[in-house]
C-alpha cells in the first residue's frame, strides 16, 4: 500500500477497501509534530500504522526535521524500531 503525504490536510494517508488510515501532523519550524494515528478496524493488524510512522520518519530525515511524537502509537513504534528511530532527531 502506498502512503500519500496529503499536505493540505497535514496527514500521511493510506486508502484501502474504501477506508482511510492516517497520521495527522503539523510542521512547526524545524519540527514535524506527529499528533494522532487513526487506523479503522477494517485495516488493523496489517502494519498500516507502522507504514504511516515509517513514512513520516523518512520524510523528517529527508527534510532534516526533528520528530516530535505526541501520539502514543508513534512513541511506541519508535521504541519498538530503534534502528529507524536512531536515524532521526527526536524532540
Amino acid at each position: 500500500m502506498t502512503v500519500i503525504d496529503n499536505t493540505s490536510e497535514q496527514r500521511f494517508e493510506i486508502t484501502a477497501e474504501d477506508a482511510l488510515a492516517y497520521l495527522a501532523y503539523h510542521r512547526d519550524a524545524e519540527r514535524l509534530v506527529l499528533v494522532h494515528t487513526f487506523v479503522p478496524d477494517a485495516m488493523r493488524r496489517r502494519g498500516i500504522g507502522g507504514q504511516l510512522v515509517a513514512t513520516a520518519v523518512e520524510t523528517a530525515i529527508a527534510s532534516n526535521l526533528t520528530v516530535v511524537p505526541e501520539c502514543p502509537f508513534v512513541r511506541a513504534w519508535l521504541v519498538a524500531n530503534p534502528t529507524t528511530a536512531e536515524r532521526v532527531r527526536i524532540g
